[in-house]
């Protein structure tokens, strides 16, 4: 009875080994394609987060130049005879977004310094490149731009307001993980997380 037991059980592994295999096999195979789709979803889960945080960053820094700006005279905005190429109603502007941003970490600490180079548009609008702001990434530039005589017409007269705009550039990380899917592939895209922020001015 025990001989005949082992010989049936011996029988009904031979039987069921193929089966065992195989059922291993397709458990393999589902795993080898589903990891790089759930290493993508993780990474493009924190990408975006990643991106998300630095906008709030960059509107932030927006809001706090715009206060500041509001507050600052304009006398030395003049553009006649020839352009005050360093206002420093101004250089307080671009200090108070550059802090800002280097506090909360969107900027590498000692990577740049402000204010940077200010070039006048139009008017009373003005444009701050700061460059070499990231380690990483030497082309990256935060620009601010300030619009001190920005108008918003309401009732009798004019309300003069400042606007700043700040822009910073974002890396996505998908090129990391994006060749787990396309062997050779290469994804290096850039956004440029941009911000704007206005206030009454104050004088």
């Amino acid at each position: 009875m025990t001989c005949r037991t082992s010989r049936f059980a011996q029988r009904l592994s031979c039987f069921l080994q193929p089966l065992v295999r195989e059922s291993d096999g397709s458990a393999l195979l589902e795993f080898a394609i589903t990891l790089p789709l759930l290493v993508v979803f993780v990474v493009g889960i924190y990408d975006f987060s990643g991106a998300f945080n630095q906008k709030q960053k960059v509107e932030q820094a927006a809001q706090e130049g715009a206060i500041v700006a509001a507050a600052q005279p304009t006398l030395d905005l003049s553009t006649f005879p020839s352009p005050n190429l360093d206002p420093d109603s101004l250089k307080q502007v671009v200090t108070a977004v550059f802090n800002s941003l280097a506090y909360s970490g969107a900027l590498a600490q000692g990577a740049c310094t402000p204010p940077g180079t200010g070039v006048p548009v139009s008017g009373l609008k003005w444009t701050y490149t700061i460059k070499g702001c990231s380690t990483s990434n030497p082309g990256d530039d935060l620009v601010i731009t300030i619009d001190r005589g920005f108008g918003v017409f309401g009732g009798v007269q004019p309300i003069v307001c400042t606007v700043v705009t700040v822009s910073y550039p974002y890396h996505w990380r998908f090129n990391s993980v994006i060749q787990l899917l396309i062997p050779g592939a290469s994804y290096a895209a850039i956004t440029s997380v941009q911000e704007t922020a206005t206030v009454h001015n104050q004088t």
